[in-house]
Order: C-alpha cells, then structure tokens, then sequence
C-alpha cells in the first residue's frame, strides 16, 4: 500500500501540516520520499505508527515522550494496540449509551448515569501509570511531570494570552504593531518557561498548527473569530524581525 501525504492525512484525521512536523521531529517519517517532486508517500507501516502516536497523544503524552517511547528497545508494540482498541471499545459503547439516552429523552425518560464516563477514565488512568513505571526514570518522561504539575494553571496561561491576541485584534492592530509584536515576544518567553524550549522555529511551526489543524483553530478561533490566522502572521513577523536582527 503506498499512500500520498494527502491521502494519508485524509484517512488519519491529522492534517498535512502536522504530518509535516511529525516528519521534522522524528516522530513519524514517511516510507519513502520522490526526489524528483518531493512528494511524501506512506504505507500500512506507517498507519501502524500513527495508531500508536494516537493511543499515546489519548494518554496525554508530549510528543517528545513518544518518540522516546517508541524507540525504546524494550517497547511492546502489540500490547500498546491491544490497549488501544480497549480504550476505543469503551469510547464506543459511551457512544452508544449517549444515542440511547437521547433517544430515551424524546420519551421523556433521563438516566443521567449514561453521562458516567468513569470507566474510560479509569483505562486511561491505568495506562498512564503503567507507561510512567516503565518510561517515568528516562529525562524526557521527568521533564514532562515537571512542566505539567500545575497543568490547569498553565492552561489557564495560554487562554489568557489567546484572550489578548483576540482582543488586540478586535481592536483593530496589526500583527506588525508593537503591541501585538510585545504580547508574541511575552507569549515565546511562557512557552520557554512553562512548556519546553520553544526555538523560533518551533514557534513558527505552531503558528502555522494553528490554522493547518482544525483543532486548534476552532479552540483559538472561540475566543473571537479569526484569531487563529492573527496569531499565526503575528509570530510571523516576530520570527522574521528576530532573524532580520
């Protein structure tokens, strides 16, 4: 099976973008690459390591981490699939009860214990304790604990800057403006500080996620529409003028 990256991307719901920055950083390359067009090809081995960056992206891992993860020498490809499609099978039938339950509802019938998603939780709960005793001792898997101890604080953080981005485009500045050139240069130093070591590069590729994965742009684009691509050309002009100077 060879599969063009848009073919790819189409059947795996991640966006060509992202495929794009999963190939720079290791994570996922592609099977093969024609020189002459430059064009990205995958294959069935490479669905396969997609459903396992999937479970563990499920699991809250960090990219960073998953990489580690998959090239440890004692990694058992088989059980991560296997745990996988438990989750998934539990996915399904809260899937099934929430169907059922708004059918119920049309005959005026609630069970609000349909909206239990406890026994995903749990899964999910499990397997990341599991991956933590296995991979908790390597630097990647501790810096990871470290940075997200205060996971709710820091999220918090990052809405807070999306909120200024908005405002500051609802108020009619530019990205080129020193305000919004202030508040890019704020943000690079919360996500070096906060998150992991954010080069420009780094931040340009985000800038680019925000608007390739829609994902992220309907979550950034909550806070006022279009705020997404104001973000994007906003760390735009910071890299720009950072490599300029």
């Amino acid at each position: 099976m060879k599969m063009h990256i848009k073919e790819f991307a189409k059947l795996t719901g991640v966006s060509v973008r992202t495929l794009h920055y999963y190939d720079e950083i290791g994570l996922l390359k592609p099977a093969f690459i024609d020189h002459n067009n430059n064009y990205r090809f995958y294959s069935e081995a490479s669905l396969e390591r997609m459903q396992e960056i999937l479970f563990y992206r499920e699991l809250d891992f960090p990219l960073k981490s998953i990489i580690t993860i998959l090239s440890s020498p004692d990694y058992d490809k088989k059980k991560a699939l296997s745990e996988q499609k438990r989750l998934l099978i539990l996915k399904k039938e809260r899937l099934e009860r929430l169907i059922l339950a708004l059918d119920n509802a049309d005959k005026g019938v609630i069970d609000m214990n349909t909206f239990d998603n406890s026994k995903f939780e749990n899964e999910r709960k499990k397997y990341q304790q599991e991956a933590k005793e296995k991979w908790g001792n390597t630097a990647e898997y501790k810096d990871f604990e470290k940075r997200n101890k205060n996971f709710s604080e820091l999220t918090d953080g990052l809405n807070s800057f999306i909120a200024e981005f908005a405002k500051l485009k609802k108020d009619g500045f530019s990205p080129e403006s020193p305000q919004v050139q202030k508040l890019v240069s704020d943000y690079h130093a919360f996500i070096n500080e906060n998150c992991y070591n954010c080069t420009d590069e780094i931040l340009l590729s985000l800038g680019q996620m925000y608007i390739c994965d829609e994902r992220f742009t309907k979550n950034i684009d909550s806070f006022g529409k279009g705020t997404a691509l104001f973000m994007k050309d906003s760390i735009t002009v910071y890299t720009d003028i950072r490599k300029r100077s």
